[in-house]
């Protein structure tokens, strides 16, 4: 006020006041409250939790920490444990295992799940083992066979190679050969005709009908032309085809 001090006894007054409204404050808030950082009222401080009109301790376990849940204990296990109760005990990870999440534990490469321990996949000579544990765990190398619980060679003809498939006899015949029980026989083709895509079977060269195992010239009536094919015809229009000759309409 302008530098001047205040009287003594309204000085007094003023202290007393002050006094009285922070003691009114401090018997509002618990022990380990806090005010609210917005609106009225309070809250406990982190690691305390409300009961009633009070602020009690978060009693926090070995091998845990305080956790941001509104629910629950207030705590959670540290990763490798689990809680049972109000402790936090260790997560048991047998040989050749590890841990794979908060509660979880999986097997190492090679093997799997048996109880509560890992056991070794089994594989026969010539297998390779999956990504994946389940099922048998493991495959038949190329060039073998699954046969019982083993992996048996394919036997692969002259003039055949080994496909990928798992279907079928494990083989293919090369181009201009075809499969004859367990042996690739070569596919005779005749004169005027030419393996197809495939090299599985053979076609006539425009012109020329599959008649016999063989292919022979077409003879193209009066009034005719080779169809789409090449190997066949068709009558001019408006000729109608009967037997071989092209008849005109009445």
């Amino acid at each position: 006020m302008n530098g001047r001090r205040l009287p003594p006894l309204v000085a007094a007054v003023l202290a007393l006041a002050a006094a009285q409204i922070n003691a009114a404050s401090a018997q509002e808030l618990p022990a380990n409250a806090q005010p609210k950082q917005y609106g009225s009222g309070w809250e406990c401080k982190r690691g305390f939790r409300q009961q009633g009109n009070a602020c009690s301790e978060i009693k926090v376990p070995e091998n845990g920490f305080l956790s941001d849940a509104v629910s629950g204990p207030g705590w959670a296990c540290q990763y490798g444990y689990q809680p049972l109760g109000s402790s936090c005990v260790a997560i048991r990870v047998p040989d050749n295992g590890y841990l794979s999440g908060p509660y979880t534990w999986d097997c190492e490469r090679g093997y799997r799940k048996v109880g509560a321990g890992c056991v070794a996949i089994a594989m026969p000579l010539h297998a390779y083992l999956l990504d994946s544990a389940q099922g048998r765990g493991w495959s038949c190398e190329r060039g073998f066979r699954l046969q019982g619980n083993a992996c048996e060679a394919i036997k692969v003809p002259e003039h055949a190679y080994l496909t990928d498939s798992s279907l079928g006899n494990g083989w293919e015949c090369e181009r201009g050969y075809r499969p004859n029980g367990d042996a690739c026989l070569r596919i005779d083709i005749p004169a005027h005709a030419y393996l197809v895509e495939s090299g599985r079977d053979w076609k006539c060269e425009r012109g020329f009908a599959r008649t016999n195992g063989l292919c022979t010239a077409i003879m193209l009536p009066k009034n005719a032309h080779l169809d789409s094919t090449g190997n066949d015809w068709k009558c001019d229009p408006p000729g109608r085809r009967q037997n071989d000759s092209c008849a005109e309409p009445h």
